[in-house]
C-alpha cells in the first residue's frame, strides 16, 4: 500500500495571522478555507499543502516537528521574517560559511532558515 502526505498542518489560534505570515514568507497564496482551516499552496511541485488548523489553546513547549526553509542568505531572510512578525530564537549556528538560525513565527512555532 502506497501512502502520500497531503498536508503539513500547524495548529494555531489565529488563522489569518498564520496565513498572512507564512504566505508572505514563502510567497504562497491561500487555496482553501473554512471556519477552522486554511490551506496554502503546495510546498514545492506535487508537495503537500501547508495548512493551519484553528485550536483553542496557545502553543506550549517546543515543536516536535518544524520546517527548515532553504534561503541564499540566512541574515536577509531573517530580516524579511522579522518584518512579517517573526522573532529570532538564538544566534546563527553551524558553519559560518553556511549558517542556520532558528526563528519563531507569530504564534511561537519554531522554524529554521538554512543556507541553500
Amino acid at each position: 500500500m502506497r501512502t502520500t502526505v497531503t498536508n503539513v498542518a500547524i495548529d494555531c489560534t489565529d488563522l489569518d495571522v498564520m496565513a498572512e505570515f507564512w504566505g508572505g514568507l514563502l510567497g504562497m497564496k491561500v487555496t482553501g478555507r473554512d471556519e477552522d482551516w486554511i490551506d496554502l499552496e503546495p510546498l514545492g511541485d506535487g508537495g503537500p499543502l501547508l495548512s493551519f488548523q484553528l485550536v483553542p489553546e496557545s502553543k506550549s513547549g517546543k515543536n516536535r516537528v518544524h520546517l527548515d526553509v532553504a534561503v541564499p542568505d540566512v541574515h536577509a531572510a531573517g530580516e524579511r521574517a522579522r518584518e512579517l512578525g517573526a522573532t529570532p530564537h538564538g544566534e546563527p549556528m553551524g558553519n559560518p560559511e553556511r549558517p542556520f538560525r532558528v526563528w519563531l513565527d507569530p504564534q511561537g512555532n519554531e522554524f529554521c532558515f538554512v543556507t541553500e
